[in-house]
């Protein structure tokens, strides 16, 4: 069809008249400014030259965390993602969609409830912090009550969003402060209140220091609040689950499970409650069922999002899961087992203390907490953090993130990941060049 056909049967004469409605004085009045078009091969080469100013883990070693972590993912992981049927598939709308489809999805929920020590888990959210928002919104919707209490010790780009929702929710959040790298238990006592809907901890915390989470869900539940935990999934190889220490929901960031860093995204945000909070949970969830046939099957069960049901009894206005993000999730922990995932948490756990204690051995270092960490840490350096993260990029090695720009208190201070990928030479290496300055 050419355009004076399609212009005629929007009943246009000209292409002018299309955009009649946009001001003279804001439209463009020549041509745009682009180059000359460039063969296949000429843009090859361009693209790649750009890509080149980025720093990429193929040549780089990576001493940095702080929410994204640098773990192996086996390559049978992107070869299943890359399947067509996969890969060009987008989150499922409709409940009869295709059965493997579902099934993935429903294999990532079981895992996930596994994990969690949760009862139920629903198909994924955007990433961890966006959970953990919709978590705070499941509490002060349950208990009918305005205000959530946050530890100071959770990602600090989270709690930014926790306060984004917040406030266009009429919601108070009040932060609760720390004491050597934990949650201060007696301000948490002196803070919770009969307004309290939801006491949010992150474990292992931002800092890498493991919480109380026994003693804070007794403190949450005496005062009738949920308790709202933010995990990372691999310390779940080796640490009691969330749920049998006392947790109402758990949610976390998904994307050490199999995905990579990819300069920031796209990651995905698992959330799973007890069964209590079932009608209650944002997104989507597959369930399992029998078809005509007696075959076993699966279907979407329960959507409460706005665009199935009414938006006043919507519980969330997130309208996607990360089903490609969750499907990596799902084939790394199937390839792993559960003897592998606590390999790969034991193996963080070794490497990160064997750095610590090479580290702190310098005079160019000292400990900033005492409390136990998993694979991260925090130091003190007698240099600014950024100033020695430059000089190890000169040596091709990302270093740990200066925990100063979010927490001013913390003068010099450098948090530090390290994960199964970092061998012992590695390490030695970072240690060398870190403590030369």
């Amino acid at each position: 069809m050419s355009q004076q056909e399609m212009l005629n049967q929007i009943g246009l004469g000209t292409v002018e008249e299309l955009f009649g409605d946009i001001p003279q004085e804001v439209r463009l009045s020549r041509d745009l400014n682009l180059p000359v078009a460039l063969s296949e091969f000429e843009l090859l080469n361009h693209t790649q030259n750009l890509s080149r100013k980025n720093l990429n883990l193929n040549d780089h070693t990576c001493f940095l965390g702080a929410g994204a972590y640098d773990h192996f993912i086996p390559s049978a992981v992107d070869a299943l993602l890359s399947r067509q049927e996969f890969y060009t598939a987008y989150t499922p709308y409709q409940p009869e969609i295709s059965q493997g489809m579902l099934q993935a999805i429903f294999e990532f929920q079981t895992m996930i409830c596994e994990l969690t020590g949760m009862d139920i888990a629903n198909a994924s959210m955007y990433d961890g912090a966006s959970a953990l928002a919709e978590a705070m919104l499941l509490a002060c919707q349950s208990q009918k009550r305005q205000e959530v209490l946050v530890a100071r010790t959770v990602h600090p780009e989270s709690r930014e969003v926790l306060k984004t929702y917040a406030k266009f929710r009429g919601l108070t959040v009040r932060e609760v402060g720390y004491l050597d790298g934990q949650l201060n238990i007696q301000e948490l006592k002196e803070t919770v209140t009969s307004d309290t809907a939801a006491i949010i901890v992150q474990n292992p915390n931002f800092f890498g220091t493991m919480e109380s989470l026994g003693e804070i869900g007794e403190i949450a539940h005496n005062n009738k609040a949920l308790f709202i935990v933010s995990a990372d999934p691999i310390s779940l190889g080796i640490l009691k689950s969330p749920g049998e220490l006392g947790a109402d929901i758990v949610v976390g960031e998904g994307q050490s499970l199999g995905n990579p860093l990819n300069f920031g995204g796209p990651y995905l945000g698992f959330f799973a409650v007890k069964e209590k909070l079932l009608r209650k949970i944002p997104g989507r969830i597959v369930g399992e069922t029998k078809d005509k046939n007696g075959n076993r099957s699966f279907t979407l069960t329960i959507q409460t999002r706005e665009q199935h049901i009414r938006r006043e009894k919507a519980t969330s206005n997130i309208c996607s899961n990360q089903a490609l993000n969750a499907l990596a999730a799902t084939i790394y922990l199937t390839l792993l087992g559960k003897q592998g995932l606590k390999e790969v948490a034991l193996l963080s756990l070794q490497k990160s203390h064997y750095a610590f204690e090479q580290l702190t051995s310098h005079d160019n270092f000292s400990p900033v907490f005492s409390s136990p960490f998993f694979k991260e840490f925090v130091i003190q350096s007698v240099v600014s953090p950024q100033e020695l993260n430059r000089k190890l990029l000169d040596h091709k090695i990302i270093g740990g993130y200066p925990l100063e720009q979010t927490y001013p208190e913390l003068t010099n201070g450098w948090l530090v990941a390290v994960t199964e990928k970092r061998t012992k030479e590695e390490i030695d290496s970072f240690v060398l060049k870190a403590g030369g300055q």
